[in-house]
């Protein structure tokens, strides 16, 4: 069996959960319905990637830790407003009470990644 090696931040456990979730709420949200294809759909689809893409763009900042942080604080933006459209998707009854249950947990475990690295950027800046 071949190893993946990639290095980088796909190696931080913070963008792999994140990336990971990026694929759930694709799957989930293709069974929402058609008229939320250009609102909610794309709004979820969009902060939650952000989330992801923010973490990966805040390592190739890792030289200068006040734009590491930025991008950092950036993604828990992102995480934040993903945090909003699962409501937003529960309360239309879009999703299962359970599945938002998990899914904000998972989410809530990414920001508590993030805050834990903007406070000791020191761990990753060089």
């Amino acid at each position: 069996m071949e190893k993946k090696e990639y290095g980088g931040f796909r190696d931080l456990k913070v963008y792999q959960l994140a990336y990971k979730l990026v694929l759930e709420i694709f799957e989930i949200s293709k069974s929402f319905p058609k008229e939320e294809k250009y609102s909610l759909i794309d709004q979820i689809r969009r902060s939650s990637r952000s989330v992801a893409t923010n973490i990966a763009e805040a390592w190739e900042k890792r030289r200068y830790p006040k734009s590491f942080i930025s991008k950092l604080i950036d993604s828990a933006s992102e995480k934040s407003e993903t945090l909003v459209w699962l409501v937003f998707s529960l309360d239309h009854n879009y999703i299962l009470k359970e599945k938002h249950h998990y899914l904000s947990g998972q989410y809530l475990d990414i920001g508590r990644m993030l805050n834990s690295m903007i406070d000791s950027p020191d761990k990753f800046c060089h």
